[in-house]
């Protein structure tokens, strides 16, 4: 009885990151939508009106959902605002592909999850210019279409998603739209990956979590708040991330800023053997 209890809190805590994602995308794509104009902040990554009307928004929500609990978000960090971190808490990033969401391509997220002991167990996922959801609810991952702004349907109305075994396959790599290097090359060449699919954000994982894709290497400046969501997704689907020599990828590096290491997520765990 306990367990089911902790997992339905647990659900009932996804939903809520889920509703705060596609709310804040309501905003966002009204910016989207318009004339909008970017500019630099001091680490030369670009934001917008979208980005900050975005986190504002997922702060309040997190504050009624979450009471108490530190949450880092990106635009509040770039102002010097880091909470001190606790066994748990929330990575935020309230518009992730700003270059693609300046392109005009739709491939930009709304990314929020729970992480507890350096591990993302929750995590929701959304591409407001597509109405695409990816939820992690802890011990599963699900997917569904919502409108921005709409009500999150319950677990009930989404479609359950799994990552995809290689049976024999040599796997297809899901990598950056805007910052594919030689060195992620390379990786991609010693994974076995030839062939490839493009996107831009964290939508990367969520090609691996619905099986559309089998592995995400990622060589080049990355922050925990870009792939924490993404992560959480990808774990309950079955995959997992980690580091180039295959051990787990953890959270929660405030004395590093919050930079994330190079990393590769994989769908099939039988994978990581390439690296070792």
């Amino acid at each position: 009885m306990e367990t089911s209890k902790h997992d339905s809190a647990e659900a009932q805590l996804a939903l809520a990151f889920a509703q705060a994602a596609v709310s804040a995308g309501a905003l966002i794509m009204d910016v989207y939508r318009r004339d909008f104009r970017m500019r630099m902040k001091s680490d030369s990554s670009p934001v917008c009106e979208a980005d900050e009307r975005s986190e504002e928004l997922i702060l309040q929500e997190l504050a009624k959902a979450c009471p108490g609990v530190p949450v880092v978000a990106e635009e509040s960090v770039s102002k010097g605002h880091v909470p001190q971190l606790e066994r748990s808490f929330l990575l935020v990033d309230p518009l992730d592909g700003t270059r693609e969401f300046a392109s005009r391509n739709g491939e930009f997220t709304v990314n929020i999850a729970l992480v507890r002991d350096g591990a993302p167990i929750l995590g929701a996922l959304y591409a407001p210019a597509f109405g695409r959801l990816w939820l992690s609810a802890g011990s599963a991952a699900y997917a569904c279409d919502v409108a921005p702004g709409e009500r999150v349907p319950p677990l009930g109305g989404m479609r359950r998603i799994e990552v995809r075994s290689l049976q024999g396959r040599e796997p297809v790599a899901a990598v950056s739209r805007s910052h594919l290097n030689d060195e992620t090359k390379a990786l991609m060449t010693r994974l076995g990956a030839q062939d490839m699919r493009q996107a831009g954000s964290a939508m990367k994982f969520c090609l691996i979590a619905e099986g559309r894709a089998d592995v995400y290497p990622r060589i080049g400046p990355t922050m925990e708040w870009d792939i924490a969501a993404g992560d959480a997704v990808l774990r309950a689907a079955g995959g997992l991330v980690t580091l180039l020599d295959g051990s787990p990828l953890h959270y929660g590096r405030a004395d590093k800023g919050f930079a994330s290491p190079d990393f590769v997520a994989f769908g099939d765990r039988a994978q990581i053997a390439r690296l070792r």
